[in-house]
């Protein structure tokens, strides 16, 4: 009996081994959202300076891989025991073992969520192609929606891969058809232009970003143009309801700037999972169905 075959007839052995490795995974997402704003900003300083004939900036570089991971208050090299998923935050309290300073809650919670996810996606497709593919997006919105959060930003170095990713499994039989998910694409693209360039013609400012219409393209490259409306619906909904009690609570102004995309990469991955469930009931509600 192969070890793939072992998982298939052990659905506690794969689920534990499903969690263990996401938790793993998670731990590099924190990498990744933590550094990659860090790397861009990097990289953005060398060619400003290049293109003005200026002094590179002296900087250490950095990479997802080099330096290894650190307290970003008083730079203490983690060792190995204080760099295990989830475990490491519980058994240090929180706290950093050189400095006593605390630690973000967003590192175990990523870690736990990744695993948590991962969890879901394997149980609901099963040890499928389709599950693997699933857990490269779902791995890829959890980075997107991190930064987004901490920057406002929506990297291309992940979207555009992602949205290539989802074109291409079209050809092979994937979550829509090739026709659906070129719609999809460009539908997705357009339309949040449209209401960007609208929104800024009335009001002379800017309703969101440029990484926001790729998303929702995304979205459309995987799941083809039929799942956009459910998308827009709740993330629409789900991020004016969260933006409007941030609000209250910050004291800000409705003026104030409120990432979009995690609202995006949260209502995509619900369609990935239960898309077909969710629009049946949308369409019984409102009695079009």
């Amino acid at each position: 009996m192969s070890a793939l075959e072992l998982l298939i007839q052990t659905p506690a052995l794969l689920y534990a081994t499903v969690g263990l490795f996401a938790l793993a995974v998670g731990s590099f997402l924190n990498v990744v959202i933590h550094r990659l704003p860090l790397m861009m900003e990097q990289a953005w300083r060398r060619e400003c300076a290049e293109l003005t004939g200026e002094e590179v900036p002296a900087a250490e570089r950095l990479s997802l891989a080099l330096p290894g991971s650190r307290c970003p208050h008083c730079g203490h090299a983690l060792r190995a025991r204080e760099n295990i998923p989830l475990l490491s935050y519980l058994f240090l309290r929180g706290r950093c073992s050189a400095c006593a300073q605390p630690i973000g809650a967003r590192y175990p919670l990523v870690e736990a969520g990744t695993a948590l996810l991962s969890l879901l996606v394997v149980w609901h497709f099963g040890v499928t192609w389709e599950a693997g593919a699933a857990l490269i997006l779902t791995w890829g919105l959890i980075v997107l929606a991190g930064i987004d959060i901490d920057t406002q930003l929506l990297p291309d170095s992940i979207t555009l891969p992602l949205l290539w990713l989802g074109l291409l499994l079209s050809l092979a039989g994937g979550f829509a058809s090739p026709r659906d998910a070129i719609l999809g694409a460009a539908l997705g693209y357009l339309f949040l232009w449209t209401i960007y360039q609208g929104f800024k013609l009335i009001t002379g400012r800017e309703g969101m970003g440029y990484g926001d219409f790729k998303l929702f393209a995304l979205f459309g490259a995987w799941l083809g143009w039929q799942a956009l409306p459910m998308i827009l619906i709740l993330s629409s909904v789900v991020g004016a309801v969260i933006g409007l009690a941030l609000l209250a609570r910050r004291g800000q102004d409705r003026h104030t700037p409120l990432p979009f995309g995690p609202y995006l990469a949260a209502a995509g991955w619900l369609a990935l999972l239960w898309g077909d469930s969710l629009n049946g009931a949308y369409l019984q509600w409102s009695g079009l169905g």
